[in-house]
């Protein structure tokens, strides 16, 4: 990382920042990139909606949100010297995983958000990102810039539809005509007066599947995501306990939720990764909810050793893992895992797993009511 200036370069002292640019997202695309833009730091707009987002409390127990605040928006604060934001997206989507579709309609599986199922994307994005910088510092000398990969108080969205790589939809993430939505993020603020890309049109028109899909109703309204409801919060970024009346609509959905890119027409659109680091880990993309809560600690650690997931930690990884036990058929393998997990150590997995077999004796207590 080099430190950027305090003050802009003179344009005579630079290099053809047109031609530069173009090199850029040249040597973006060849280094693995589908999409490299140049946005400058106006966040005007998005700082307006992200403090009406704070002032509802609508990011929930997310407290580094508000911490940072308006810092989000304004990208020479949070970097001084910044004048240019590069920005790249990178497809994710396993090829060989399993149908998401297949998975959410057997209750006995576990529902893995897709962009999980392999390597922690942050570690593959920041490589790729330093090595752009890199090309960059190759071509014109030092010069002043960070890397951001979701690590930082970064409007991402925001700063990549400013770019041109993409539209925000109104579940809120960037979407193209031509990959949909499946893909990561990353930025490079610099001090490079590079010309910006202009951004695209907004392609969503009427349509609102994203927010009539949404399993716990998290997407209010159009570019408005409430995410003290959204599946992806409570199993990943809420510490505590899940609120009961959203634990039935959680399903199997134990790591994220996909449910509105699923059902997006633009991911008709959408295309498979070509990073092996993205491929399928451990089974995930189909693994038994029986066989995930029978791991040890150890063995969580293990073999989720490189993986986004390991990053929520043993307890919640359980606790999630609860819910969707909770969730499933009343089979007698499954009460049983449940049952060997009562007494567990976190008081946070006991009140989950009391939950779940709460569910299945009412079940039980139901089906031994029925008229025969």
């Amino acid at each position: 990382m080099s430190t950027l200036r305090a003050e802009p370069r003179p344009s005579s002292a630079g290099p053809d920042w047109a031609a530069l640019a173009a090199d850029i997202r040249d040597w973006g695309k060849a280094i693995g990139f589908q999409a490299v833009g140049i946005a400058d730091t106006e966040l005007d707009v998005a700082e307006r909606r992200l403090v009406e987002w704070l002032g509802a409390g609508r990011h929930g127990a997310m407290d580094y949100m508000a911490r940072h605040g308006a810092t989000r928006a304004r990208p020479a604060a949070l970097v001084p010297g910044t004048l240019r934001v590069i920005t790249a997206r990178m497809n994710y989507r396993p090829p060989a995983a399993r149908a998401s579709d297949d998975i959410l309609a057997d209750p006995t599986k576990a529902f893995i958000a897709r962009y999980a199922l392999g390597r922690d994307y942050h570690k593959v994005l920041r490589g790729r990102l330093q090595r752009l910088a890199d090309r960059i510092r190759e071509s014109i000398g030092d010069f002043g810039y960070r890397v951001f990969t979701d690590t930082a108080p970064v409007l991402e969205v925001a700063l990549a539809a400013k770019s041109g790589i993409g539209w925000q939809g109104k579940h809120t993430l960037l979407l193209t005509r031509d990959a949909g939505s499946w893909f990561f993020l990353g930025e490079i603020y610099t001090d490079l007066p590079l010309p910006v890309t202009p951004p695209q049109a907004a392609h969503c028109g009427s349509c609102r599947t994203c927010i009539d899909v949404c399993p716990t109703g998290a997407i209010v309204a159009p570019y408005e995501l409430d995410a003290r409801r959204c599946i992806s919060y409570l199993t990943i970024e809420l510490p505590g306990s899940i609120p009961e009346a959203l634990r039935p609509l959680i399903g199997n959905r134990v790591y994220g939720c996909d449910d509105c890119q699923l059902h997006c027409p633009w991911n008709r659109f959408a295309q498979d990764t070509g990073e092996d680091d993205f491929a399928v880990r451990n089974g995930l993309d189909a693994a038994d909810l029986v066989m995930l809560f029978a791991w040890t600690e150890a063995e969580f650690g293990s073999r989720l050793e490189g993986s986004a997931i390991r990053r929520i930690g043993y307890e919640r990884w359980l606790r999630n893992l609860a819910v969707g036990l909770g969730n499933a058929p009343s089979r007698p393998d499954i009460t049983a895992a449940l049952e060997a997990r009562a007494n567990d150590p976190s008081a946070l997995v006991r009140e989950h797993v009391a939950w779940a077999l709460a569910q299945h004796r009412a079940r039980q207590r139901e089906r031994r009511d029925q008229p025969t």
